[in-house]
């Protein structure tokens, strides 16, 4: 692939990367252990049972704080959740 083809393959032109960072820093401060979890299983691409392992937690603690994650993110990043006139 050539690096003009990849400029085709980034993030959807609304995506907020700035949103993103905010919203994973705040959920570092109030879910440390689950915000691990998103770092390694997102960031690192680690599998379930390699994130589970290294965190000495359950496959199914894992699991369901992988999935609050996700519906915690999700609820910050979406639009109703975002002020009309933020703050700079």
């Amino acid at each position: 692939m050539s690096l003009s083809q990849a400029d085709n393959l980034g993030l959807a032109p609304d995506f907020n990367l700035l949103a993103l960072d905010e919203a994973l820093q705040k959920f570092e401060r109030l879910y440390p252990r689950a915000s691990q979890v998103v770092e390694l299983r997102f960031f690192a691409g680690l599998t379930e049972v390699e994130t589970a392992e290294l965190l000495g937690i359950s496959l199914t603690t894992l699991k369901r704080e992988w999935n609050f994650a996700k519906v915690w993110l999700y609820r910050q990043l979406s639009p109703a959740s975002q002020p009309d006139n933020p703050i700079l």
